[in-house]
C-alpha cells in the first residue's frame, strides 16, 4: 500500500518562479495541481513546499483521490507517430535531402530550434 512516506520519498519536479513585483518566490510541483507556496527565499520555499506536499498527499489519501507519480525520462521512448498533409511531408523530405540528412534528423533539428 502506498502511504504518505512513499509519496514523500518520490522526486517531484519543483518549479521556482521569481515574483518580480513583490519579491520572493512562488514554488510549485506541476505534477500535483494546486500544490504550491510562496516564500522570501528559495530555501525557505523548498522547506515550505515540503509541508505543502505533505498536506496535499494527506488530503488525497484521506479522500481516496489518486495521486500522480512523477514522470521519469525512462517513461518515454523518444518516438511518436505524426500524421501530416502530403504536401508538408513532401516539403520536409525535399528540404532534408537538400541538407544531406535524413528527414528524421531534419525534423528533430526543426523541433529543437523552435520549441518552448
Amino acid at each position: 500500500m502506498k502511504d504518505l512516506s512513499y509519496y514523500m520519498g518520490l522526486d517531484y519536479k519543483i518549479e521556482i518562479i521569481p515574483d518580480t513585483e513583490e519579491g520572493g518566490y512562488a514554488l510549485q510541483c506541476p505534477e500535483l495541481p494546486g500544490c504550491m507556496t510562496c516564500a522570501d527565499t528559495i530555501q525557505q520555499g523548498i522547506d515550505m513546499l515540503e509541508d505543502a506536499k505533505k498536506t496535499w498527499f494527506t488530503t488525497c489519501l484521506s479522500e481516496g483521490i489518486q495521486i500522480p507519480e512523477p514522470t521519469n525520462i525512462d517513461d518515454y521512448s523518444g518516438q511518436f507517430k505524426l500524421r501530416m498533409p502530403k504536401s508538408l511531408h513532401k516539403e520536409l523530405a525535399e528540404r532534408s535531402k537538400a541538407e544531406g540528412i535524413s528527414m528524421n534528423q531534419y525534423c528533430v533539428y526543426l523541433l529543437s530550434h523552435n520549441t518552448m
